[in-house]
């Protein structure tokens, strides 16, 4: 690359990287309202100072030169300083938290020579709630302390000449407030610093039209996590849902989150917009056929229905006779045939639109006259019936053989020219997916019955992808009732799902949230285009996805128990072996679908898979296929995005080689997270530790109380060469022998359920070689309960290596995690001493 072009490429990121910002700090300051800005006064602030020499109001500029109104102090020779500055009385509103944002500079004590210790780098800042002005009437002991204030950047008297601003920002917060007003003040120690601005705000959710509802501005609520529930007011010729009352909530950022609840339009109205108004009619019919007694229609659904059309009634009558004898026929679709008409009649047809809300306006008439009756046609062909069945017979046995032909012709091309058969594939189909091969394409001939799984990034249109995978529902169909997390693009809810003539069930409903950019759109609908390719009993089912309203919404099946390792964690110790290989079997399930579909899943974790009421597991979360920037588990960069370590195969994570086999790896962790009710693979090891180890062949140990066979798995899942690891047909069999075979599933007596090497910490030696209790627990890196074993009396290896997990509970151990870690580590002493010694203890 050339260094002009590399140059323009850089100049270029940096442009978008500046609009971003200015973009952020646009969107984050149209939630502030502004109680004071020192920068936005011209004249003197006149603030209260004492004593009257400390600080000082001065002209000065800003970081960009513009005049501004500071305050400085700079008695940095003098000890014991105490020097106090407050604004004037700020008049609060209805805010009940407030934002105290200062810029500042201050000089480095070291670069003043001769201050012996009196100079100071801080300051301090102080607020007094009041309900009027309270003039010089306030005692140093009645203001409230914020927060001692410290500076990131300070200067020196050489910056300073060279007129290098190293300018300091912080934001401080203060509340719940009560008064109708308050007073800011700084106390200076000894510092050598310069109030460059001062602002204070508070923050709001500014009026908003969702769902036919207005919600006006809302100041957010007095604690940072607090939520304010606001109950929105219809729009014109629009009325609450019955039982469900529009509703949302202000964040304490000033953002809205997802509506509860809606407005519909009133009966003869539809929604357009924020508005109702009558429903758009059905426009451009047409007579696509008129013979004697039928004539066959279409024409266009209205461009603005009101709700999801399910049915529309076509009106008719004779011309001469004036609607004074009208009939209707139903149709589910934009064309129909209306039929035992009159032969050379003039008539009229209107059609109008069904929805939920009712029927919309009839469209303009359309007049059609059928044909005359050809009484020598109909005759003769009455009396030769058997010419019709003639005609008929004949085109059926051409039509047959040609098809047999084209049939023979098809395969025998097919068989002798294989770029042929190859482009035939290409036109049918094809789904990219990096199987046994590097970076090729692996084309299907879509045979009946078989499903192959189409990458929506081949797409150049996702509203055509997610249309074609997802089923379009309509708002009204669905009630959220309530928010139960957050997802990466917004909110996460549940709700109720409503489709015609269905009963309604409970749902899962993924939002986008407001002011989303078209990348964040593309990407969010994206995973939709990839769940409503699958259909299986362990795969997450997509119900179907909002496009067209607000806010768009992902819909799929509610699963009860949510994330698995959340719900095991919870359960710990609750189930049987069975259960937990049950849960393994399904998952394996879900997984063998989704490989022979050609997908690889690439974020394979219990976080990943949700359970249902009934203890059924899902694989759910398909979104990794794009990158997985806000995933707190992938914490390791490679080219194309952040990987979750933990779970990923050593291929992957070195060279991004993402295959179906990587996927068995990511099962042999989930595997061990489910045997260990939750516990974190590797525990606090740190990910490059992590990466290491596995490198130098560590593997993780068996659970405490996991059979010998399920461990015995999980390795052949973490095989180093991809080629060696099962795939997951195979796994399932495995569980489903196991499940056959309870037997299987018992641990032996008086074997280790890990393996002998300890695999906890790379660097440690042998248990056997350790001197004393007290080295073992700082191998382990438990050492914080020394006292606690030496208190018990547990003064040698020896007796350790007999406790039981009773023993560990007796010392106060309250954590699960460092229960479980103490008591793996102890097998594994036991396991060597036997080995190794033959001490005959009792495992």
């Amino acid at each position: 690359m050339s260094p002009k072009l590399s140059r323009a490429l850089w100049i270029i990121c940096g442009c978008i990287s500046l609009l971003s910002s200015i973009l952020a700090h646009l969107t984050q300051a149209a939630r502030e309202v502004i109680l004071l800005d020192s920068k936005a006064q011209q004249t003197e602030l006149e603030w209260i100072s004492f004593p009257s020499d400390g600080w000082e109001e001065i002209s000065g500029v800003d970081e960009n030169y513009i005049p501004i109104r500071t305050y400085q102090v700079c008695r940095v020779m003098e000890p014991n300083q105490n020097n106090w500055l407050r604004t004037n009385w700020i008049a609060r509103g209805n805010a009940q938290r407030i934002f105290v944002e200062v810029k500042f500079t201050l000089r480095d004590c070291n670069s003043i020579p001769g201050v012996l210790g009196t100079c100071k780098e801080t300051f301090n800042l102080y607020y007094f709630e009041s309900d009027s002005d309270a003039g010089w009437n306030i005692k140093e002991s009645q203001y409230l302390k914020i927060d001692t204030i410290a500076a990131d950047e300070s200067f020196t008297q050489g910056d300073l000449g060279e007129r290098v601003m190293k300018l300091n920002t912080e934001v401080r917060e203060i509340g719940p407030l009560s008064r109708k007003g308050f007073y800011l003040a700084f106390q200076d120690v000894g510092a050598c610093i310069a109030l460059v601005s001062v602002r204070v705000y508070y923050k709001k959710c500014w009026s908003i039209v969702e769902n036919l509802a207005v919600f006006p501005d809302t100041v957010t609520g007095s604690e940072f996590s607090s939520l304010v529930e606001v109950r929105g007011t219809c729009v014109s010729d629009a009325e609450e849902e019955t039982e469900n009352p529009p509703k949302m909530h202000c964040s304490a950022e000033g953002e809205w989150l997802v509506p509860i609840g809606k407005c519909i339009c009133k009966a003869g109205f539809q929604q357009r917009g924020d508005e109702c108004e009558a429903p758009s009619q059905v426009s451009g019919v047409v007579k696509d056929r008129v013979q004697q007694r039928t004539v066959n229609l279409s024409w266009k659904e209205p461009e603005h229905p009101n709700g999801v059309i399910t049915a529309y009634e076509i009106k008719y009558y004779e011309k001469n006779l004036k609607e004074r004898t009208y009939s209707t026929v139903k149709a589910t679709s934009t064309s129909t045939t209306i039929n035992n008409l009159k032969p050379g009649t003039a008539y009229i047809f209107q059609i109008r639109a069904f929805t939920t809300a009712g029927y919309g306006n009839y469209s303009p008439r359309l007049e059609v006259l059928t044909l005359e009756e050809n009484t020598a046609t109909a005759a003769s062909t009455e009396q030769n019936p058997v010419i019709i069945i003639a005609v008929v017979a004949v085109a059926g046995t051409i039509i047959l053989v040609f098809m047999v032909f084209g049939f023979i012709i098809g395969r025998s091309i097919l068989r002798c020219f294989p770029y042929v058969r190859r482009a035939i594939e290409m036109h049918c189909g094809y789904s990219k997916a990096e199987q046994e091969g590097d970076e090729e394409l692996y084309f299907h001939f879509k045979l009946p019955g078989s499903r192959t799984y189409i990458d929506p990034e081949t797409y150049e249109d996702p509203n055509r992808a997610v249309h074609q995978f997802a089923k379009e529902l309509d708002t009204s169909c669905i009630k959220i009732e309530r928010v139960i997390g957050a997802g990466e693009f917004g909110e996460v809810c549940s709700g109720r799902l409503k489709l015609p003539g269905k009963r309604d069930m409970p749902v899962a409903i993924k939002t986008l949230k407001v002011g989303f950019t078209e990348k964040q759109r593309r990407d969010f609908l994206c995973e939709a285009s990839i769940m409503g390719q699958f259909d299986h009993p362990n795969v997450v089912h997509l119900e179907g996805v909002v496009t067209r309203g607000k806010p768009i919404m992902i819909v799929i099946e509610y699963m009860e128990n949510g994330a698995l390792d959340a719900f095991l964690r919870k359960h710990d110790g609750q189930f049987t072996v069975i259960q937990l290989v049950g849960m393994l079997r399904g998952i394996a399930a879900g997984m063998r679908y989704l490989a022979d579909m050609g997908y690889v899943h690439r974020d394979l974790a219990a976080r990943n898979i949700l359970v249902n009421s009934n203890l059924v597991c899902k694989v759910s979360d398909f979104g990794l296929s794009r990158v997985v920037e806000d995933d707190p588990e992938a914490v390791y960069t490679t080219t194309g995005g952040k990987i979750p370590v933990r779970w990923t195969a050593p291929e992957a994570i070195q060279y991004r080689k993402f295959t179906s086999a990587s996927d068995v790896w990511s099962y042999g962790i989930v595997m061990w997270e489910v045997m260990s009710y939750g516990e974190r693979p590797y525990w606090d090891m740190s990910n490059q530790d992590v990466i290491k180890a596995i490198e130098e062949g560590y593997r993780l140990p068996a659970p405490m109380d996991c059979p010998p066979g399920l461990h015995q798995l999980m390795l052949d899942c973490w095989q180093q060469e991809r080629s060696e690891r099962p795939k997951f047909d195979q796994i399932v069999g495995i569980l489903d022998k196991m499940i056959r075979n309870p037997n299987s599933l018992k641990v032996p007596l008086g074997t280790c359920s890990r393996p002998i090497n300890p695999l906890l910490d790379q660097n440690t030696p042998d248990f056997t070689s350790f001197r004393s209790v007290g080295d073992w627990l700082e191998a382990i890196k438990m050492e914080r309960y020394k006292d606690n074993f030496t208190a018990a009396g547990y003064s040698t290896l020896e007796s350790v290596a007999r406790m039981t997990i009773e023993d560990v509970l007796s010392l106060g151990i309250t954590l699960v995690g460092h229960q479980k870690k103490i008591l793996s580590s102890i097998q594994t002493m036991r396991a060597q001493m036997l080995h190794l010694h033959g001490t005959g203890i009792q495992v």
